[in-house]
């Protein structure tokens, strides 16, 4: 009988329930042998040896990845380090960001717009009014920067920058405070959030529709861009930090936060459910790729991944105990995490799964 090749998708949920059931030997066993109806499913258990360590070049704490496609991408982190790629992170090139504050975020809209989120170190501020953090702004694709400094009655940390496309984006941090801009980042408009808790995670399905995470276990949505925001609900009494949020559709999103903390929803964020994540680490990233497979990143070199939405959470090696801050996927077969010590790793399927007789 010849070989028919299935759709990865599905030769993956099917690999998915044996690994469950042999959790002490999935990073040992490299072929998983099902018997079905006669046939033989090899499921190539790729998740055991997919994520390989890069050469960055640099120690520093590296606090953010945004990658425009597979090839060309880029990671900022501590002491103003900015590296980018052409090549899918085989090899890394230090850029010029004019500071040595910590970057906090990166975000380009192609290859020659982008921007930094930097925050200075409290001792080096001359006086309570002077700003803390500051955006840097690139429009030759990281060769010069120039800086842009947020007016705020607060002087509040700014710790996350999003957009959601090159004209709309938000930039976000502690007492809850948050600037939008509509213009490509020409002019930043503070918007009025029902929470005064740190906001460190954000995500979007589209612009419209926008998801803040935080402390005090703050998860709040909007549906017409930040004109309004909703508080949701979590069906338990938990308060747990979120870090971290991802979506999937219009429906379905996910949140991360401290001791393993791992949140549901199928509403579109009105509720929030727990589901078990088998780890008591800190959790600092999620990433969806489609409604059914995420990511998840944290201390330790905790790395956690599903394909059944969550309701099983395996534990993958990543072969580092260094934190891992940020994880991002351009596509199921593509991704990235960066962390401490110059951490960056790359994720990258290599064999495909088939029925045979």
């Amino acid at each position: 009988m010849t070989g028919v090749t299935l759709p990865q998708h599905i030769t993956e949920r099917l690999c998915f329930s044996v690994r469950h059931k042999i959790m002490t030997l999935r990073e040992a066993l490299p072929r998983v042998l099902l018997l079905a109806g006669g046939f033989a499913v090899f499921c190539s258990i790729a998740h055991a040896a997919t994520w390989t360590r890069q050469t960055s070049g640099t120690m520093s704490w590296l606090r953010s990845v945004y990658f425009l496609d597979q090839n060309r991408g880029w990671v900022a982190g501590s002491n103003g380090t900015l590296l980018e790629t052409i090549d899918g992170g085989v090899t890394w090139k230090r850029l010029l960001s004019l500071t040595k504050d910590t970057l906090h975020d990166v975000y380009f809209a192609d290859e020659k717009n982008g921007w930094l989120l930097a925050e200075r170190d409290v001792f080096k501020l001359r006086s309570d009014a002077e700003p803390r953090s500051y955006l840097l702004r690139t429009e030759d694709g990281g060769l010069s920067w120039r800086r842009m400094f947020l007016v705020s009655e607060t002087n509040a940390r700014l710790l996350r920058l999003t957009f959601a496309d090159a004209q709309r984006g938000w930039v976000f941090g502690e007492t809850g405070i948050i600037f939008a801009t509509r213009d490509g980042g020409a002019h930043w408009m503070r918007q009025a959030l029902p929470t005064k808790h740190l906001l460190l995670g954000s995500a979007f399905n589209e612009y419209a529709r926008f998801l803040l995470v935080g402390a005090g276990a703050t998860i709040i949505q909007t549906l017409d861009g930040g004109t309004t925001w909703q508080k949701g609900l979590l069906r338990d009494a938990a308060n747990p930090r979120f870090t971290a949020a991802s979506c999937a559709g219009q429906s379905l999103g996910w949140a991360v936060g401290l001791a393993g903390s791992i949140y549901t929803t199928a509403d579109g964020g009105r509720t929030w459910y727990g589901q078990k994540s088998n780890v008591d680490a800190d959790l600092f990233d999620v990433k969806f790729v489609d409604a059914a497979e995420g990511w998840a990143v944290g201390s330790d070199g905790v790395l956690l991944h599903t394909i059944d939405a969550g309701t099983h959470w395996i534990v993958v090696s990543s072969g580092t105990s260094h934190v891992l801050q940020r994880v991002f996927f351009t596509d199921r077969n593509h991704g990235w995490a960066v962390g401490f010590g110059g951490t960056i790793l790359r994720y990258g399927r290599s064999t495909s799964p088939q029925l045979k007789g």
